[in-house]
């Protein structure tokens, strides 16, 4: 029996039976015989519901939630108001497809949307222009296809650490872990990654690739996370946004900024790229756009959406379901998470800076709003990914929820609804674990 929506103000976390516990166990073994090998399972967590940022596993036990499902939960995990839009709507229309057909949920998304985008807002005449899809893959695969159909160009630019997705032209574009490429070449043809976020890999693609084997008039576009989600929660240096604005205008070359991570308020704007006031050709979203249900989107400057009919579309993105949901999750965001990821992200960011004063083995943290990271370091100082993976299992152990990323680092990203109460148990479960390795 799931019992955290029935008591919102329950201690977290709580732990009853050991881990996994009894039921967890039974499930973990059914699911090993029959599932894909390719799945990687952090944890032995069996989730029976949650609420918020509380997570309860099918045994009973409580947990602290950091991850939101890997940053998708950004309401919390079953927001009463998106629970209540996702059933209404649910009751009145459960497809359509989108692609063929017209509704309401749809068109009001798509409004909200092109209203809040980092594109020109123009008084009369052409708006930005929105794709639905069920993924961030989804999102970044279309957002290629768009690109090189505008241009009419066939090269692309990526980053070194940078994580787009996992099916093919995504796959091709991501330079994050050699096993996500490994046995599934060749890849998408013309991506070129340079590395990320320094001026120094800027002057070496403008003075030595731009003048020797990538001409900048063959590239469609540079796709880019205005700051890298999987590749270790990376700000760039400063300038390094502004100056890949200037470089694709020069050039022609379409700027794809890829949100799928860092939008959807995380970061304390709906909009990371809002920090830097870069103005983009194309932004790809997922995750947190719809507080659990899938849905992406492809956003673009009107101009370059102009694609003809059937030249692309899909069965199930916009559903009229998902983006019920993601009506009432924009609603939550503009009214009071945004800025709740804001004020908690500096509370965040104020206690690890504390915590990597007292311990050698982490660095300060880095990230904006809810998108904080620290890395993880051996006694030499150099990054330790076994000690990183000790370190979140046994932060598991006390209840508390955690992911890596990176070469070896510890990402937060919690759902937007955290408290200060539960930012304050986060920190003093994590010190309670570093004491270990000091």
């Amino acid at each position: 029996m799931f019992t955290v929506t029935k008591s919102p103000n329950i201690e977290a976390p709580k732990l009853i039976t050991s881990l996994p516990g009894p039921k967890a166990k039974a499930i973990i073994d059914r699911d090993r015989a029959v599932t894909s090998p390719s799945y990687t399972r952090e944890y032995p967590l069996v989730v029976e519901g949650g609420d918020g940022c509380l997570i309860e596993d099918v045994d009973g036990n409580i947990f602290l939630d950091l991850t939101a499902g890997i940053a998708v939960a950004a309401t919390g995990h079953s927001h009463p108001q998106v629970v209540q839009a996702i059933q209404e709507q649910s009751a009145k229309l459960l497809h359509m497809c989108g692609g063929d057909f017209y509704y309401e949920p749809l068109a009001q998304l798509a409004e909200t949307l092109v209203a809040k985008a980092p594109f020109p807002q123009p008084s009369q005449g052409a708006k930005a222009r929105v794709f639905f899809t069920n993924s961030g893959a989804e999102s970044v695969e279309g957002a290629l296809k768009l690109a090189k159909y505008y241009t009419q160009r066939w090269r692309v630019i990526a980053f070194v650490a940078g994580f787009h997705g996992r099916t093919y032209g995504a796959m091709s574009l991501t330079g994050s872990k050699s096993v996500q490429c490994q046995g599934f070449g060749p890849l998408v043809p013309g991506v070129t990654h340079i590395p990320y976020g320094t001026h120094e890999s800027l002057d070496y693609l403008e003075q030595n690739l731009f003048t020797s084997m990538l001409p900048p008039s063959d590239v469609a576009a540079i796709v880019v996370e205005p700051i890298q989600g999987e590749g270790g929660y990376i700000v760039p240096e400063d300038g390094f946004l502004e100056r890949l604005r200037e470089i694709c205008d020069r050039h022609k070359i379409l700027l794809i900024l890829d949100e799928v991570q860092s939008g959807m308020g995380r970061t304390g704007k709906l909009f990371a790229i809002e920090h830097w006031n870069v103005m983009p050709d194309i932004i790809t979203l997922a995750k947190g756009i719809a507080s659990g249900l899938p849905l992406g989107a492809i956003l673009s400057r009107p101009e370059i959406m102009t694609w003809p009919p059937g030249s692309h579309s899909n069965t199930f993105g916009g559903n009229p379901v998902a983006c019920a949901a993601a009506n009432v999750t924009l609603q939550l965001l503009e009214n009071g998470l945004i800025e709740n990821a804001r004020e908690r992200g500096l509370e965040l960011q104020e206690g690890l800076t504390r915590l990597a004063s007292s311990f050698s083995c982490i660095s300060p943290p880095h990230g904006k709003g809810l998108m904080m990271a620290i890395d993880i370091y051996d006694n030499q100082g150099k990054p330790d990914p076994a000690k990183r993976d000790r370190i979140l299992q046994d932060a598991f152990y006390q209840g508390l929820i955690l992911l890596g990323c990176g070469k070896a680092s510890i990402r937060f990203s919690p759902p937007l609804v955290i408290t200060a109460e539960q930012i304050t148990v986060t920190l003093n479960i994590l010190n309670e674990v570093l004491k270990k390795y000091s």
